[in-house]
C-alpha cells in the first residue's frame, strides 16, 4: 500500500495537502453524500468554455454547462436544453427549449442566453471557424430559436452539440477593472476564465489551476430523470501515468483516465477496477511548419517525412496495440474516410525523395510535442526524431506539459508540432476547417494549422461539400479531399488513440463513457 500524504504530496506539488474524502459507501447511510475523486492527465484550462477548443474544455463543459443536444452513445443526437427541432426551409433550423431550467447564478434560461451564446462562439479565435456558416440566431420567443445558415447546410444539429448557453446575464456589463465581462483571453486571464455559471450538474466550488478542482452538484438542476447520484466530484490532475495508475490501485482515487497501453493488463488483473476501453477517433500527427522551414514548402520533402516514420511500430511498440496506424485525417465510420490510403513506411523511398529535392545530406529542425496530453505524447515524439534520423533530419525536441504547450502552440514556436485531434461534430470537415484549411484569422479556419499548410484548390472542395445536402454525393467528395491532402503530404499521420478509462468497481461508468471521450458524469452512478 502506497502511503497517501506521500503519494499526494507528490501528484499535487504543494505543501499543504487536503485530505480526500472517502467514498460514500463507507459511511454508515445510504443518504451520506456520494463523492468521486477523480484524475485526469491534466485538468482544464481555464474556465471559460469557449477560450480553447480542447478535449478538456469540453469535458468540462458537460459538467457545468447543458448543450442544446448531445451525442448518444451510438452517435445519435438526443434533447438537451433543446427539447424538439424541425427544419422551416433549407437555410433554416428552429429550436424549441427546455422551460424551467436555471442557471447557477439562479437566473432563468431562455432563447436570449442561446442567442447571446451563438454569437459569442462566432467571436471565439477557437470556435468561429465551426459556426462560420451560421447567418443568425434568432429568440422567437423566450423558447423558441431559429437559426439560419449563409446556405443550406447540413450539420446544424452537429453544431448543436457545440452550443452550451452561458448565462448572458451573468457575463453582461464590465469588472470593477473595466474589463468586459465576456471578454474571451486565449492563454490569458479574464473574468470568464475565472467565474462559472452554466445549466449544467455541477458547479465549480474551489479551484486551483494545476492542483485540483471541486464540484458540487447543482441543487436546482433540470434533469430531475438523470439516475446521476453524485454530490462531490475532486478533479486531481496527474500528468505522470503510472502515479495516475497507482493512486487508483492503492485507493486514493476512484476513476482515472486515460489508462496508458503499458498498464492495461495490470489495471485488468485488478479485482477491485473495471476497465474500459474503446477505439477511438483522435487523430494523432505531426505538422510541418512551411513558414519557419524552407524545405518544407517543397511536397517531396514532405513526402519524404511521411515514408521515414513508422506508424505500425509505434502503434504496436509505444502503443501496445493500442491505436490504429493511420494514413488520413479521418477515422473509418466517417464520411470522408477513404480506404484506398495506406501508411507508407519505407525509408530507401524516403532518402531518395531527399536527395531528388536537394536535401541527400538532411537538415536540422525544432520539434515540439506535449508529455500529458496525448497517450505516450512524449514517447511517440521521441520515436519520430528517431526515425526522421534514418533520413539525416536532425531534430532538436523539446516537450512540455500541457498548461504550457499550448501557448507554444499557438506561436508555432516549432518546425514541427505534435496536435491530436477528434471531430467533435462527428464529421471530416471538422479536420479539415482547423487542421489543413489555409490559416485565416478573420474566419477562423485553420486555427490549429501549425504546418502554416494552404491549398485553396483543397479548401474549396470542402466548402462545396459543406453545402452538398445528398450525404453519397457528399462522401465522394470527402473522400476526394483526403486523397488530395494524402498526395501533398499536408501532414505527417500517425494513429487514430483508443479510450481507456479505469475505475473502482461500484463506479458504473460504461453507461456514460462514449467515443466522443466526454463522460456524462452528471450521470453517473456510484453504487453504495
Amino acid at each position: 500500500m502506497i502511503d497517501k500524504k506521500t503519494l499526494l504530496a507528490s501528484l499535487l506539488g504543494a505543501s499543504v495537502v487536503l485530505p480526500l474524502p472517502a467514498l460514500a459507501q463507507d459511511s454508515s447511510s445510504d443518504s451520506d453524500p456520494v463523492t468521486l475523486r477523480m484524475a485526469y492527465d491534466a485538468d482544464p484550462v481555464s474556465l471559460d468554455i469557449h477560450e480553447q477548443l480542447s478535449g478538456g474544455i469540453l469535458q468540462l463543459s458537460h459538467l457545468t454547462h447543458d448543450p442544446l443536444v448531445r451525442w448518444t452513445k451510438d452517435v445519435n443526437f438526443e434533447p438537451r436544453l433543446a427539447t424538439e427541432w424541425e427544419r422551416i426551409d433549407d437555410k433554416t433550423m428552429r429550436f424549441t427549449l427546455r422551460d424551467g431550467v436555471k442557471f447557477h447564478t439562479g437566473n432563468d434560461f431562455t432563447a436570449k442566453d442561446v442567442v447571446w451564446t451563438i454569437n459569442r462562439l462566432k467571436h471565439s479565435g477557437d470556435f468561429k471557424a465551426i459556426f462560420d456558416p451560421i447567418a443568425s440566431a434568432t429568440a422567437i420567443d423566450e423558447h423558441t430559436v431559429e437559426i439560419k445558415t449563409h446556405k443550406p447546410y447540413p450539420l446544424v444539429l452537429n453544431l448543436a452539440t457545440y452550443i452550451f448557453p452561458m448565462d448572458s446575464e451573468y457575463y453582461s456589463g464590465e469588472t470593477e477593472d473595466g474589463d468586459p465581462k465576456d471578454e474571451i483571453v486565449k492563454n490569458g486571464d479574464s473574468f470568464a476564465s475565472r467565474h462559472s455559471s452554466g445549466t449544467g450538474p455541477y458547479e465549480v466550488v474551489s479551484r486551483q489551476q494545476g492542483v485540483k478542482v471541486e464540484f458540487e452538484r447543482f441543487d436546482d438542476y433540470w434533469d430531475k430523470d438523470s439516475p446521476g447520484n453524485v454530490d462531490r466530484l475532486v478533479l486531481t490532475p496527474i500528468g505522470e501515468n503510472a502515479t495516475r495508475v497507482s493512486a487508483l490501485l492503492s485507493g486514493d482515487v476512484d476513476f482515472i483516465a486515460p489508462v496508458p497501453p503499458n498498464d492495461l493488463e495490470r489495471v485488468k488483473a485488478d479485482k477491485n477496477v473495471e476497465l474500459t476501453t474503446m477505439s477511438g477517433t483522435r487523430i494523432i500527427l505531426m505538422q510541418l511548419n512551411q513558414k519557419r522551414v524552407e524545405a518544407f514548402e517543397d511536397p517531396r520533402v514532405r513526402q519524404a517525412f511521411n515514408y521515414a516514420v513508422n506508424q505500425q511500430a509505434i502503434a504496436d511498440r509505444l502503443m501496445k496495440g493500442f491505436a490504429t496506424p493511420a494514413a488520413q485525417l479521418s477515422p473509418k465510420g466517417y464520411d470522408g474516410y477513404n480506404d484506398s490510403l495506406e501508411p507508407r513506411y519505407d525509408v530507401e523511398k524516403a532518402k531518395e525523395l531527399m536527395k531528388e529535392a536537394g536535401y541527400e545530406d538532411g537538415f536540422s529542425v525544432t520539434m515540439m510535442a506535449p508529455n500529458n496530453r496525448y497517450v505516450n505524447d512524449a514517447k511517440i515524439s521521441q520515436a519520430v526524431a528517431t526515425m526522421l534520423s534514418r533520413i539525416n533530419v536532425d531534430v532538436d525536441l523539446k516537450t512540455l506539459p500541457k498548461a504550457q504547450y499550448w501557448g507554444e502552440f499557438d506561436d508555432r514556436a516549432a518546425d514541427i508540432m505534435m496536435i491530436g485531434w477528434h471531430a467533435d461534430t462527428e464529421d471530416s470537415a471538422n479536420l479539415y476547417q482547423y487542421l489543413t484549411e489555409c490559416p485565416d484569422p478573420e474566419t477562423g479556419a485553420g486555427q490549429y494549422n501549425a504546418a502554416n499548410y494552404c491549398n485553396p484548390e483543397i479548401d474549396e472542395k470542402v466548402a462545396q461539400a459543406n453545402v452538398e445536402t445528398d450525404r453519397d454525393k457528399r462522401a465522394e467528395m470527402l473522400q476526394a479531399v483526403e486523397k488530395a491532402l494524402y498526395d501533398d503530404a499536408a501532414f505527417m499521420p500517425l494513429h487514430w488513440q483508443d479510450l481507456a478509462w479505469a475505475a473502482k468497481k461500484n463506479v458504473k461508468l460504461e453507461p456514460v463513457v462514449n467515443v466522443m471521450n466526454f463522460p456524462y458524469l452528471g450521470d453517473l452512478v456510484v453504487e453504495q
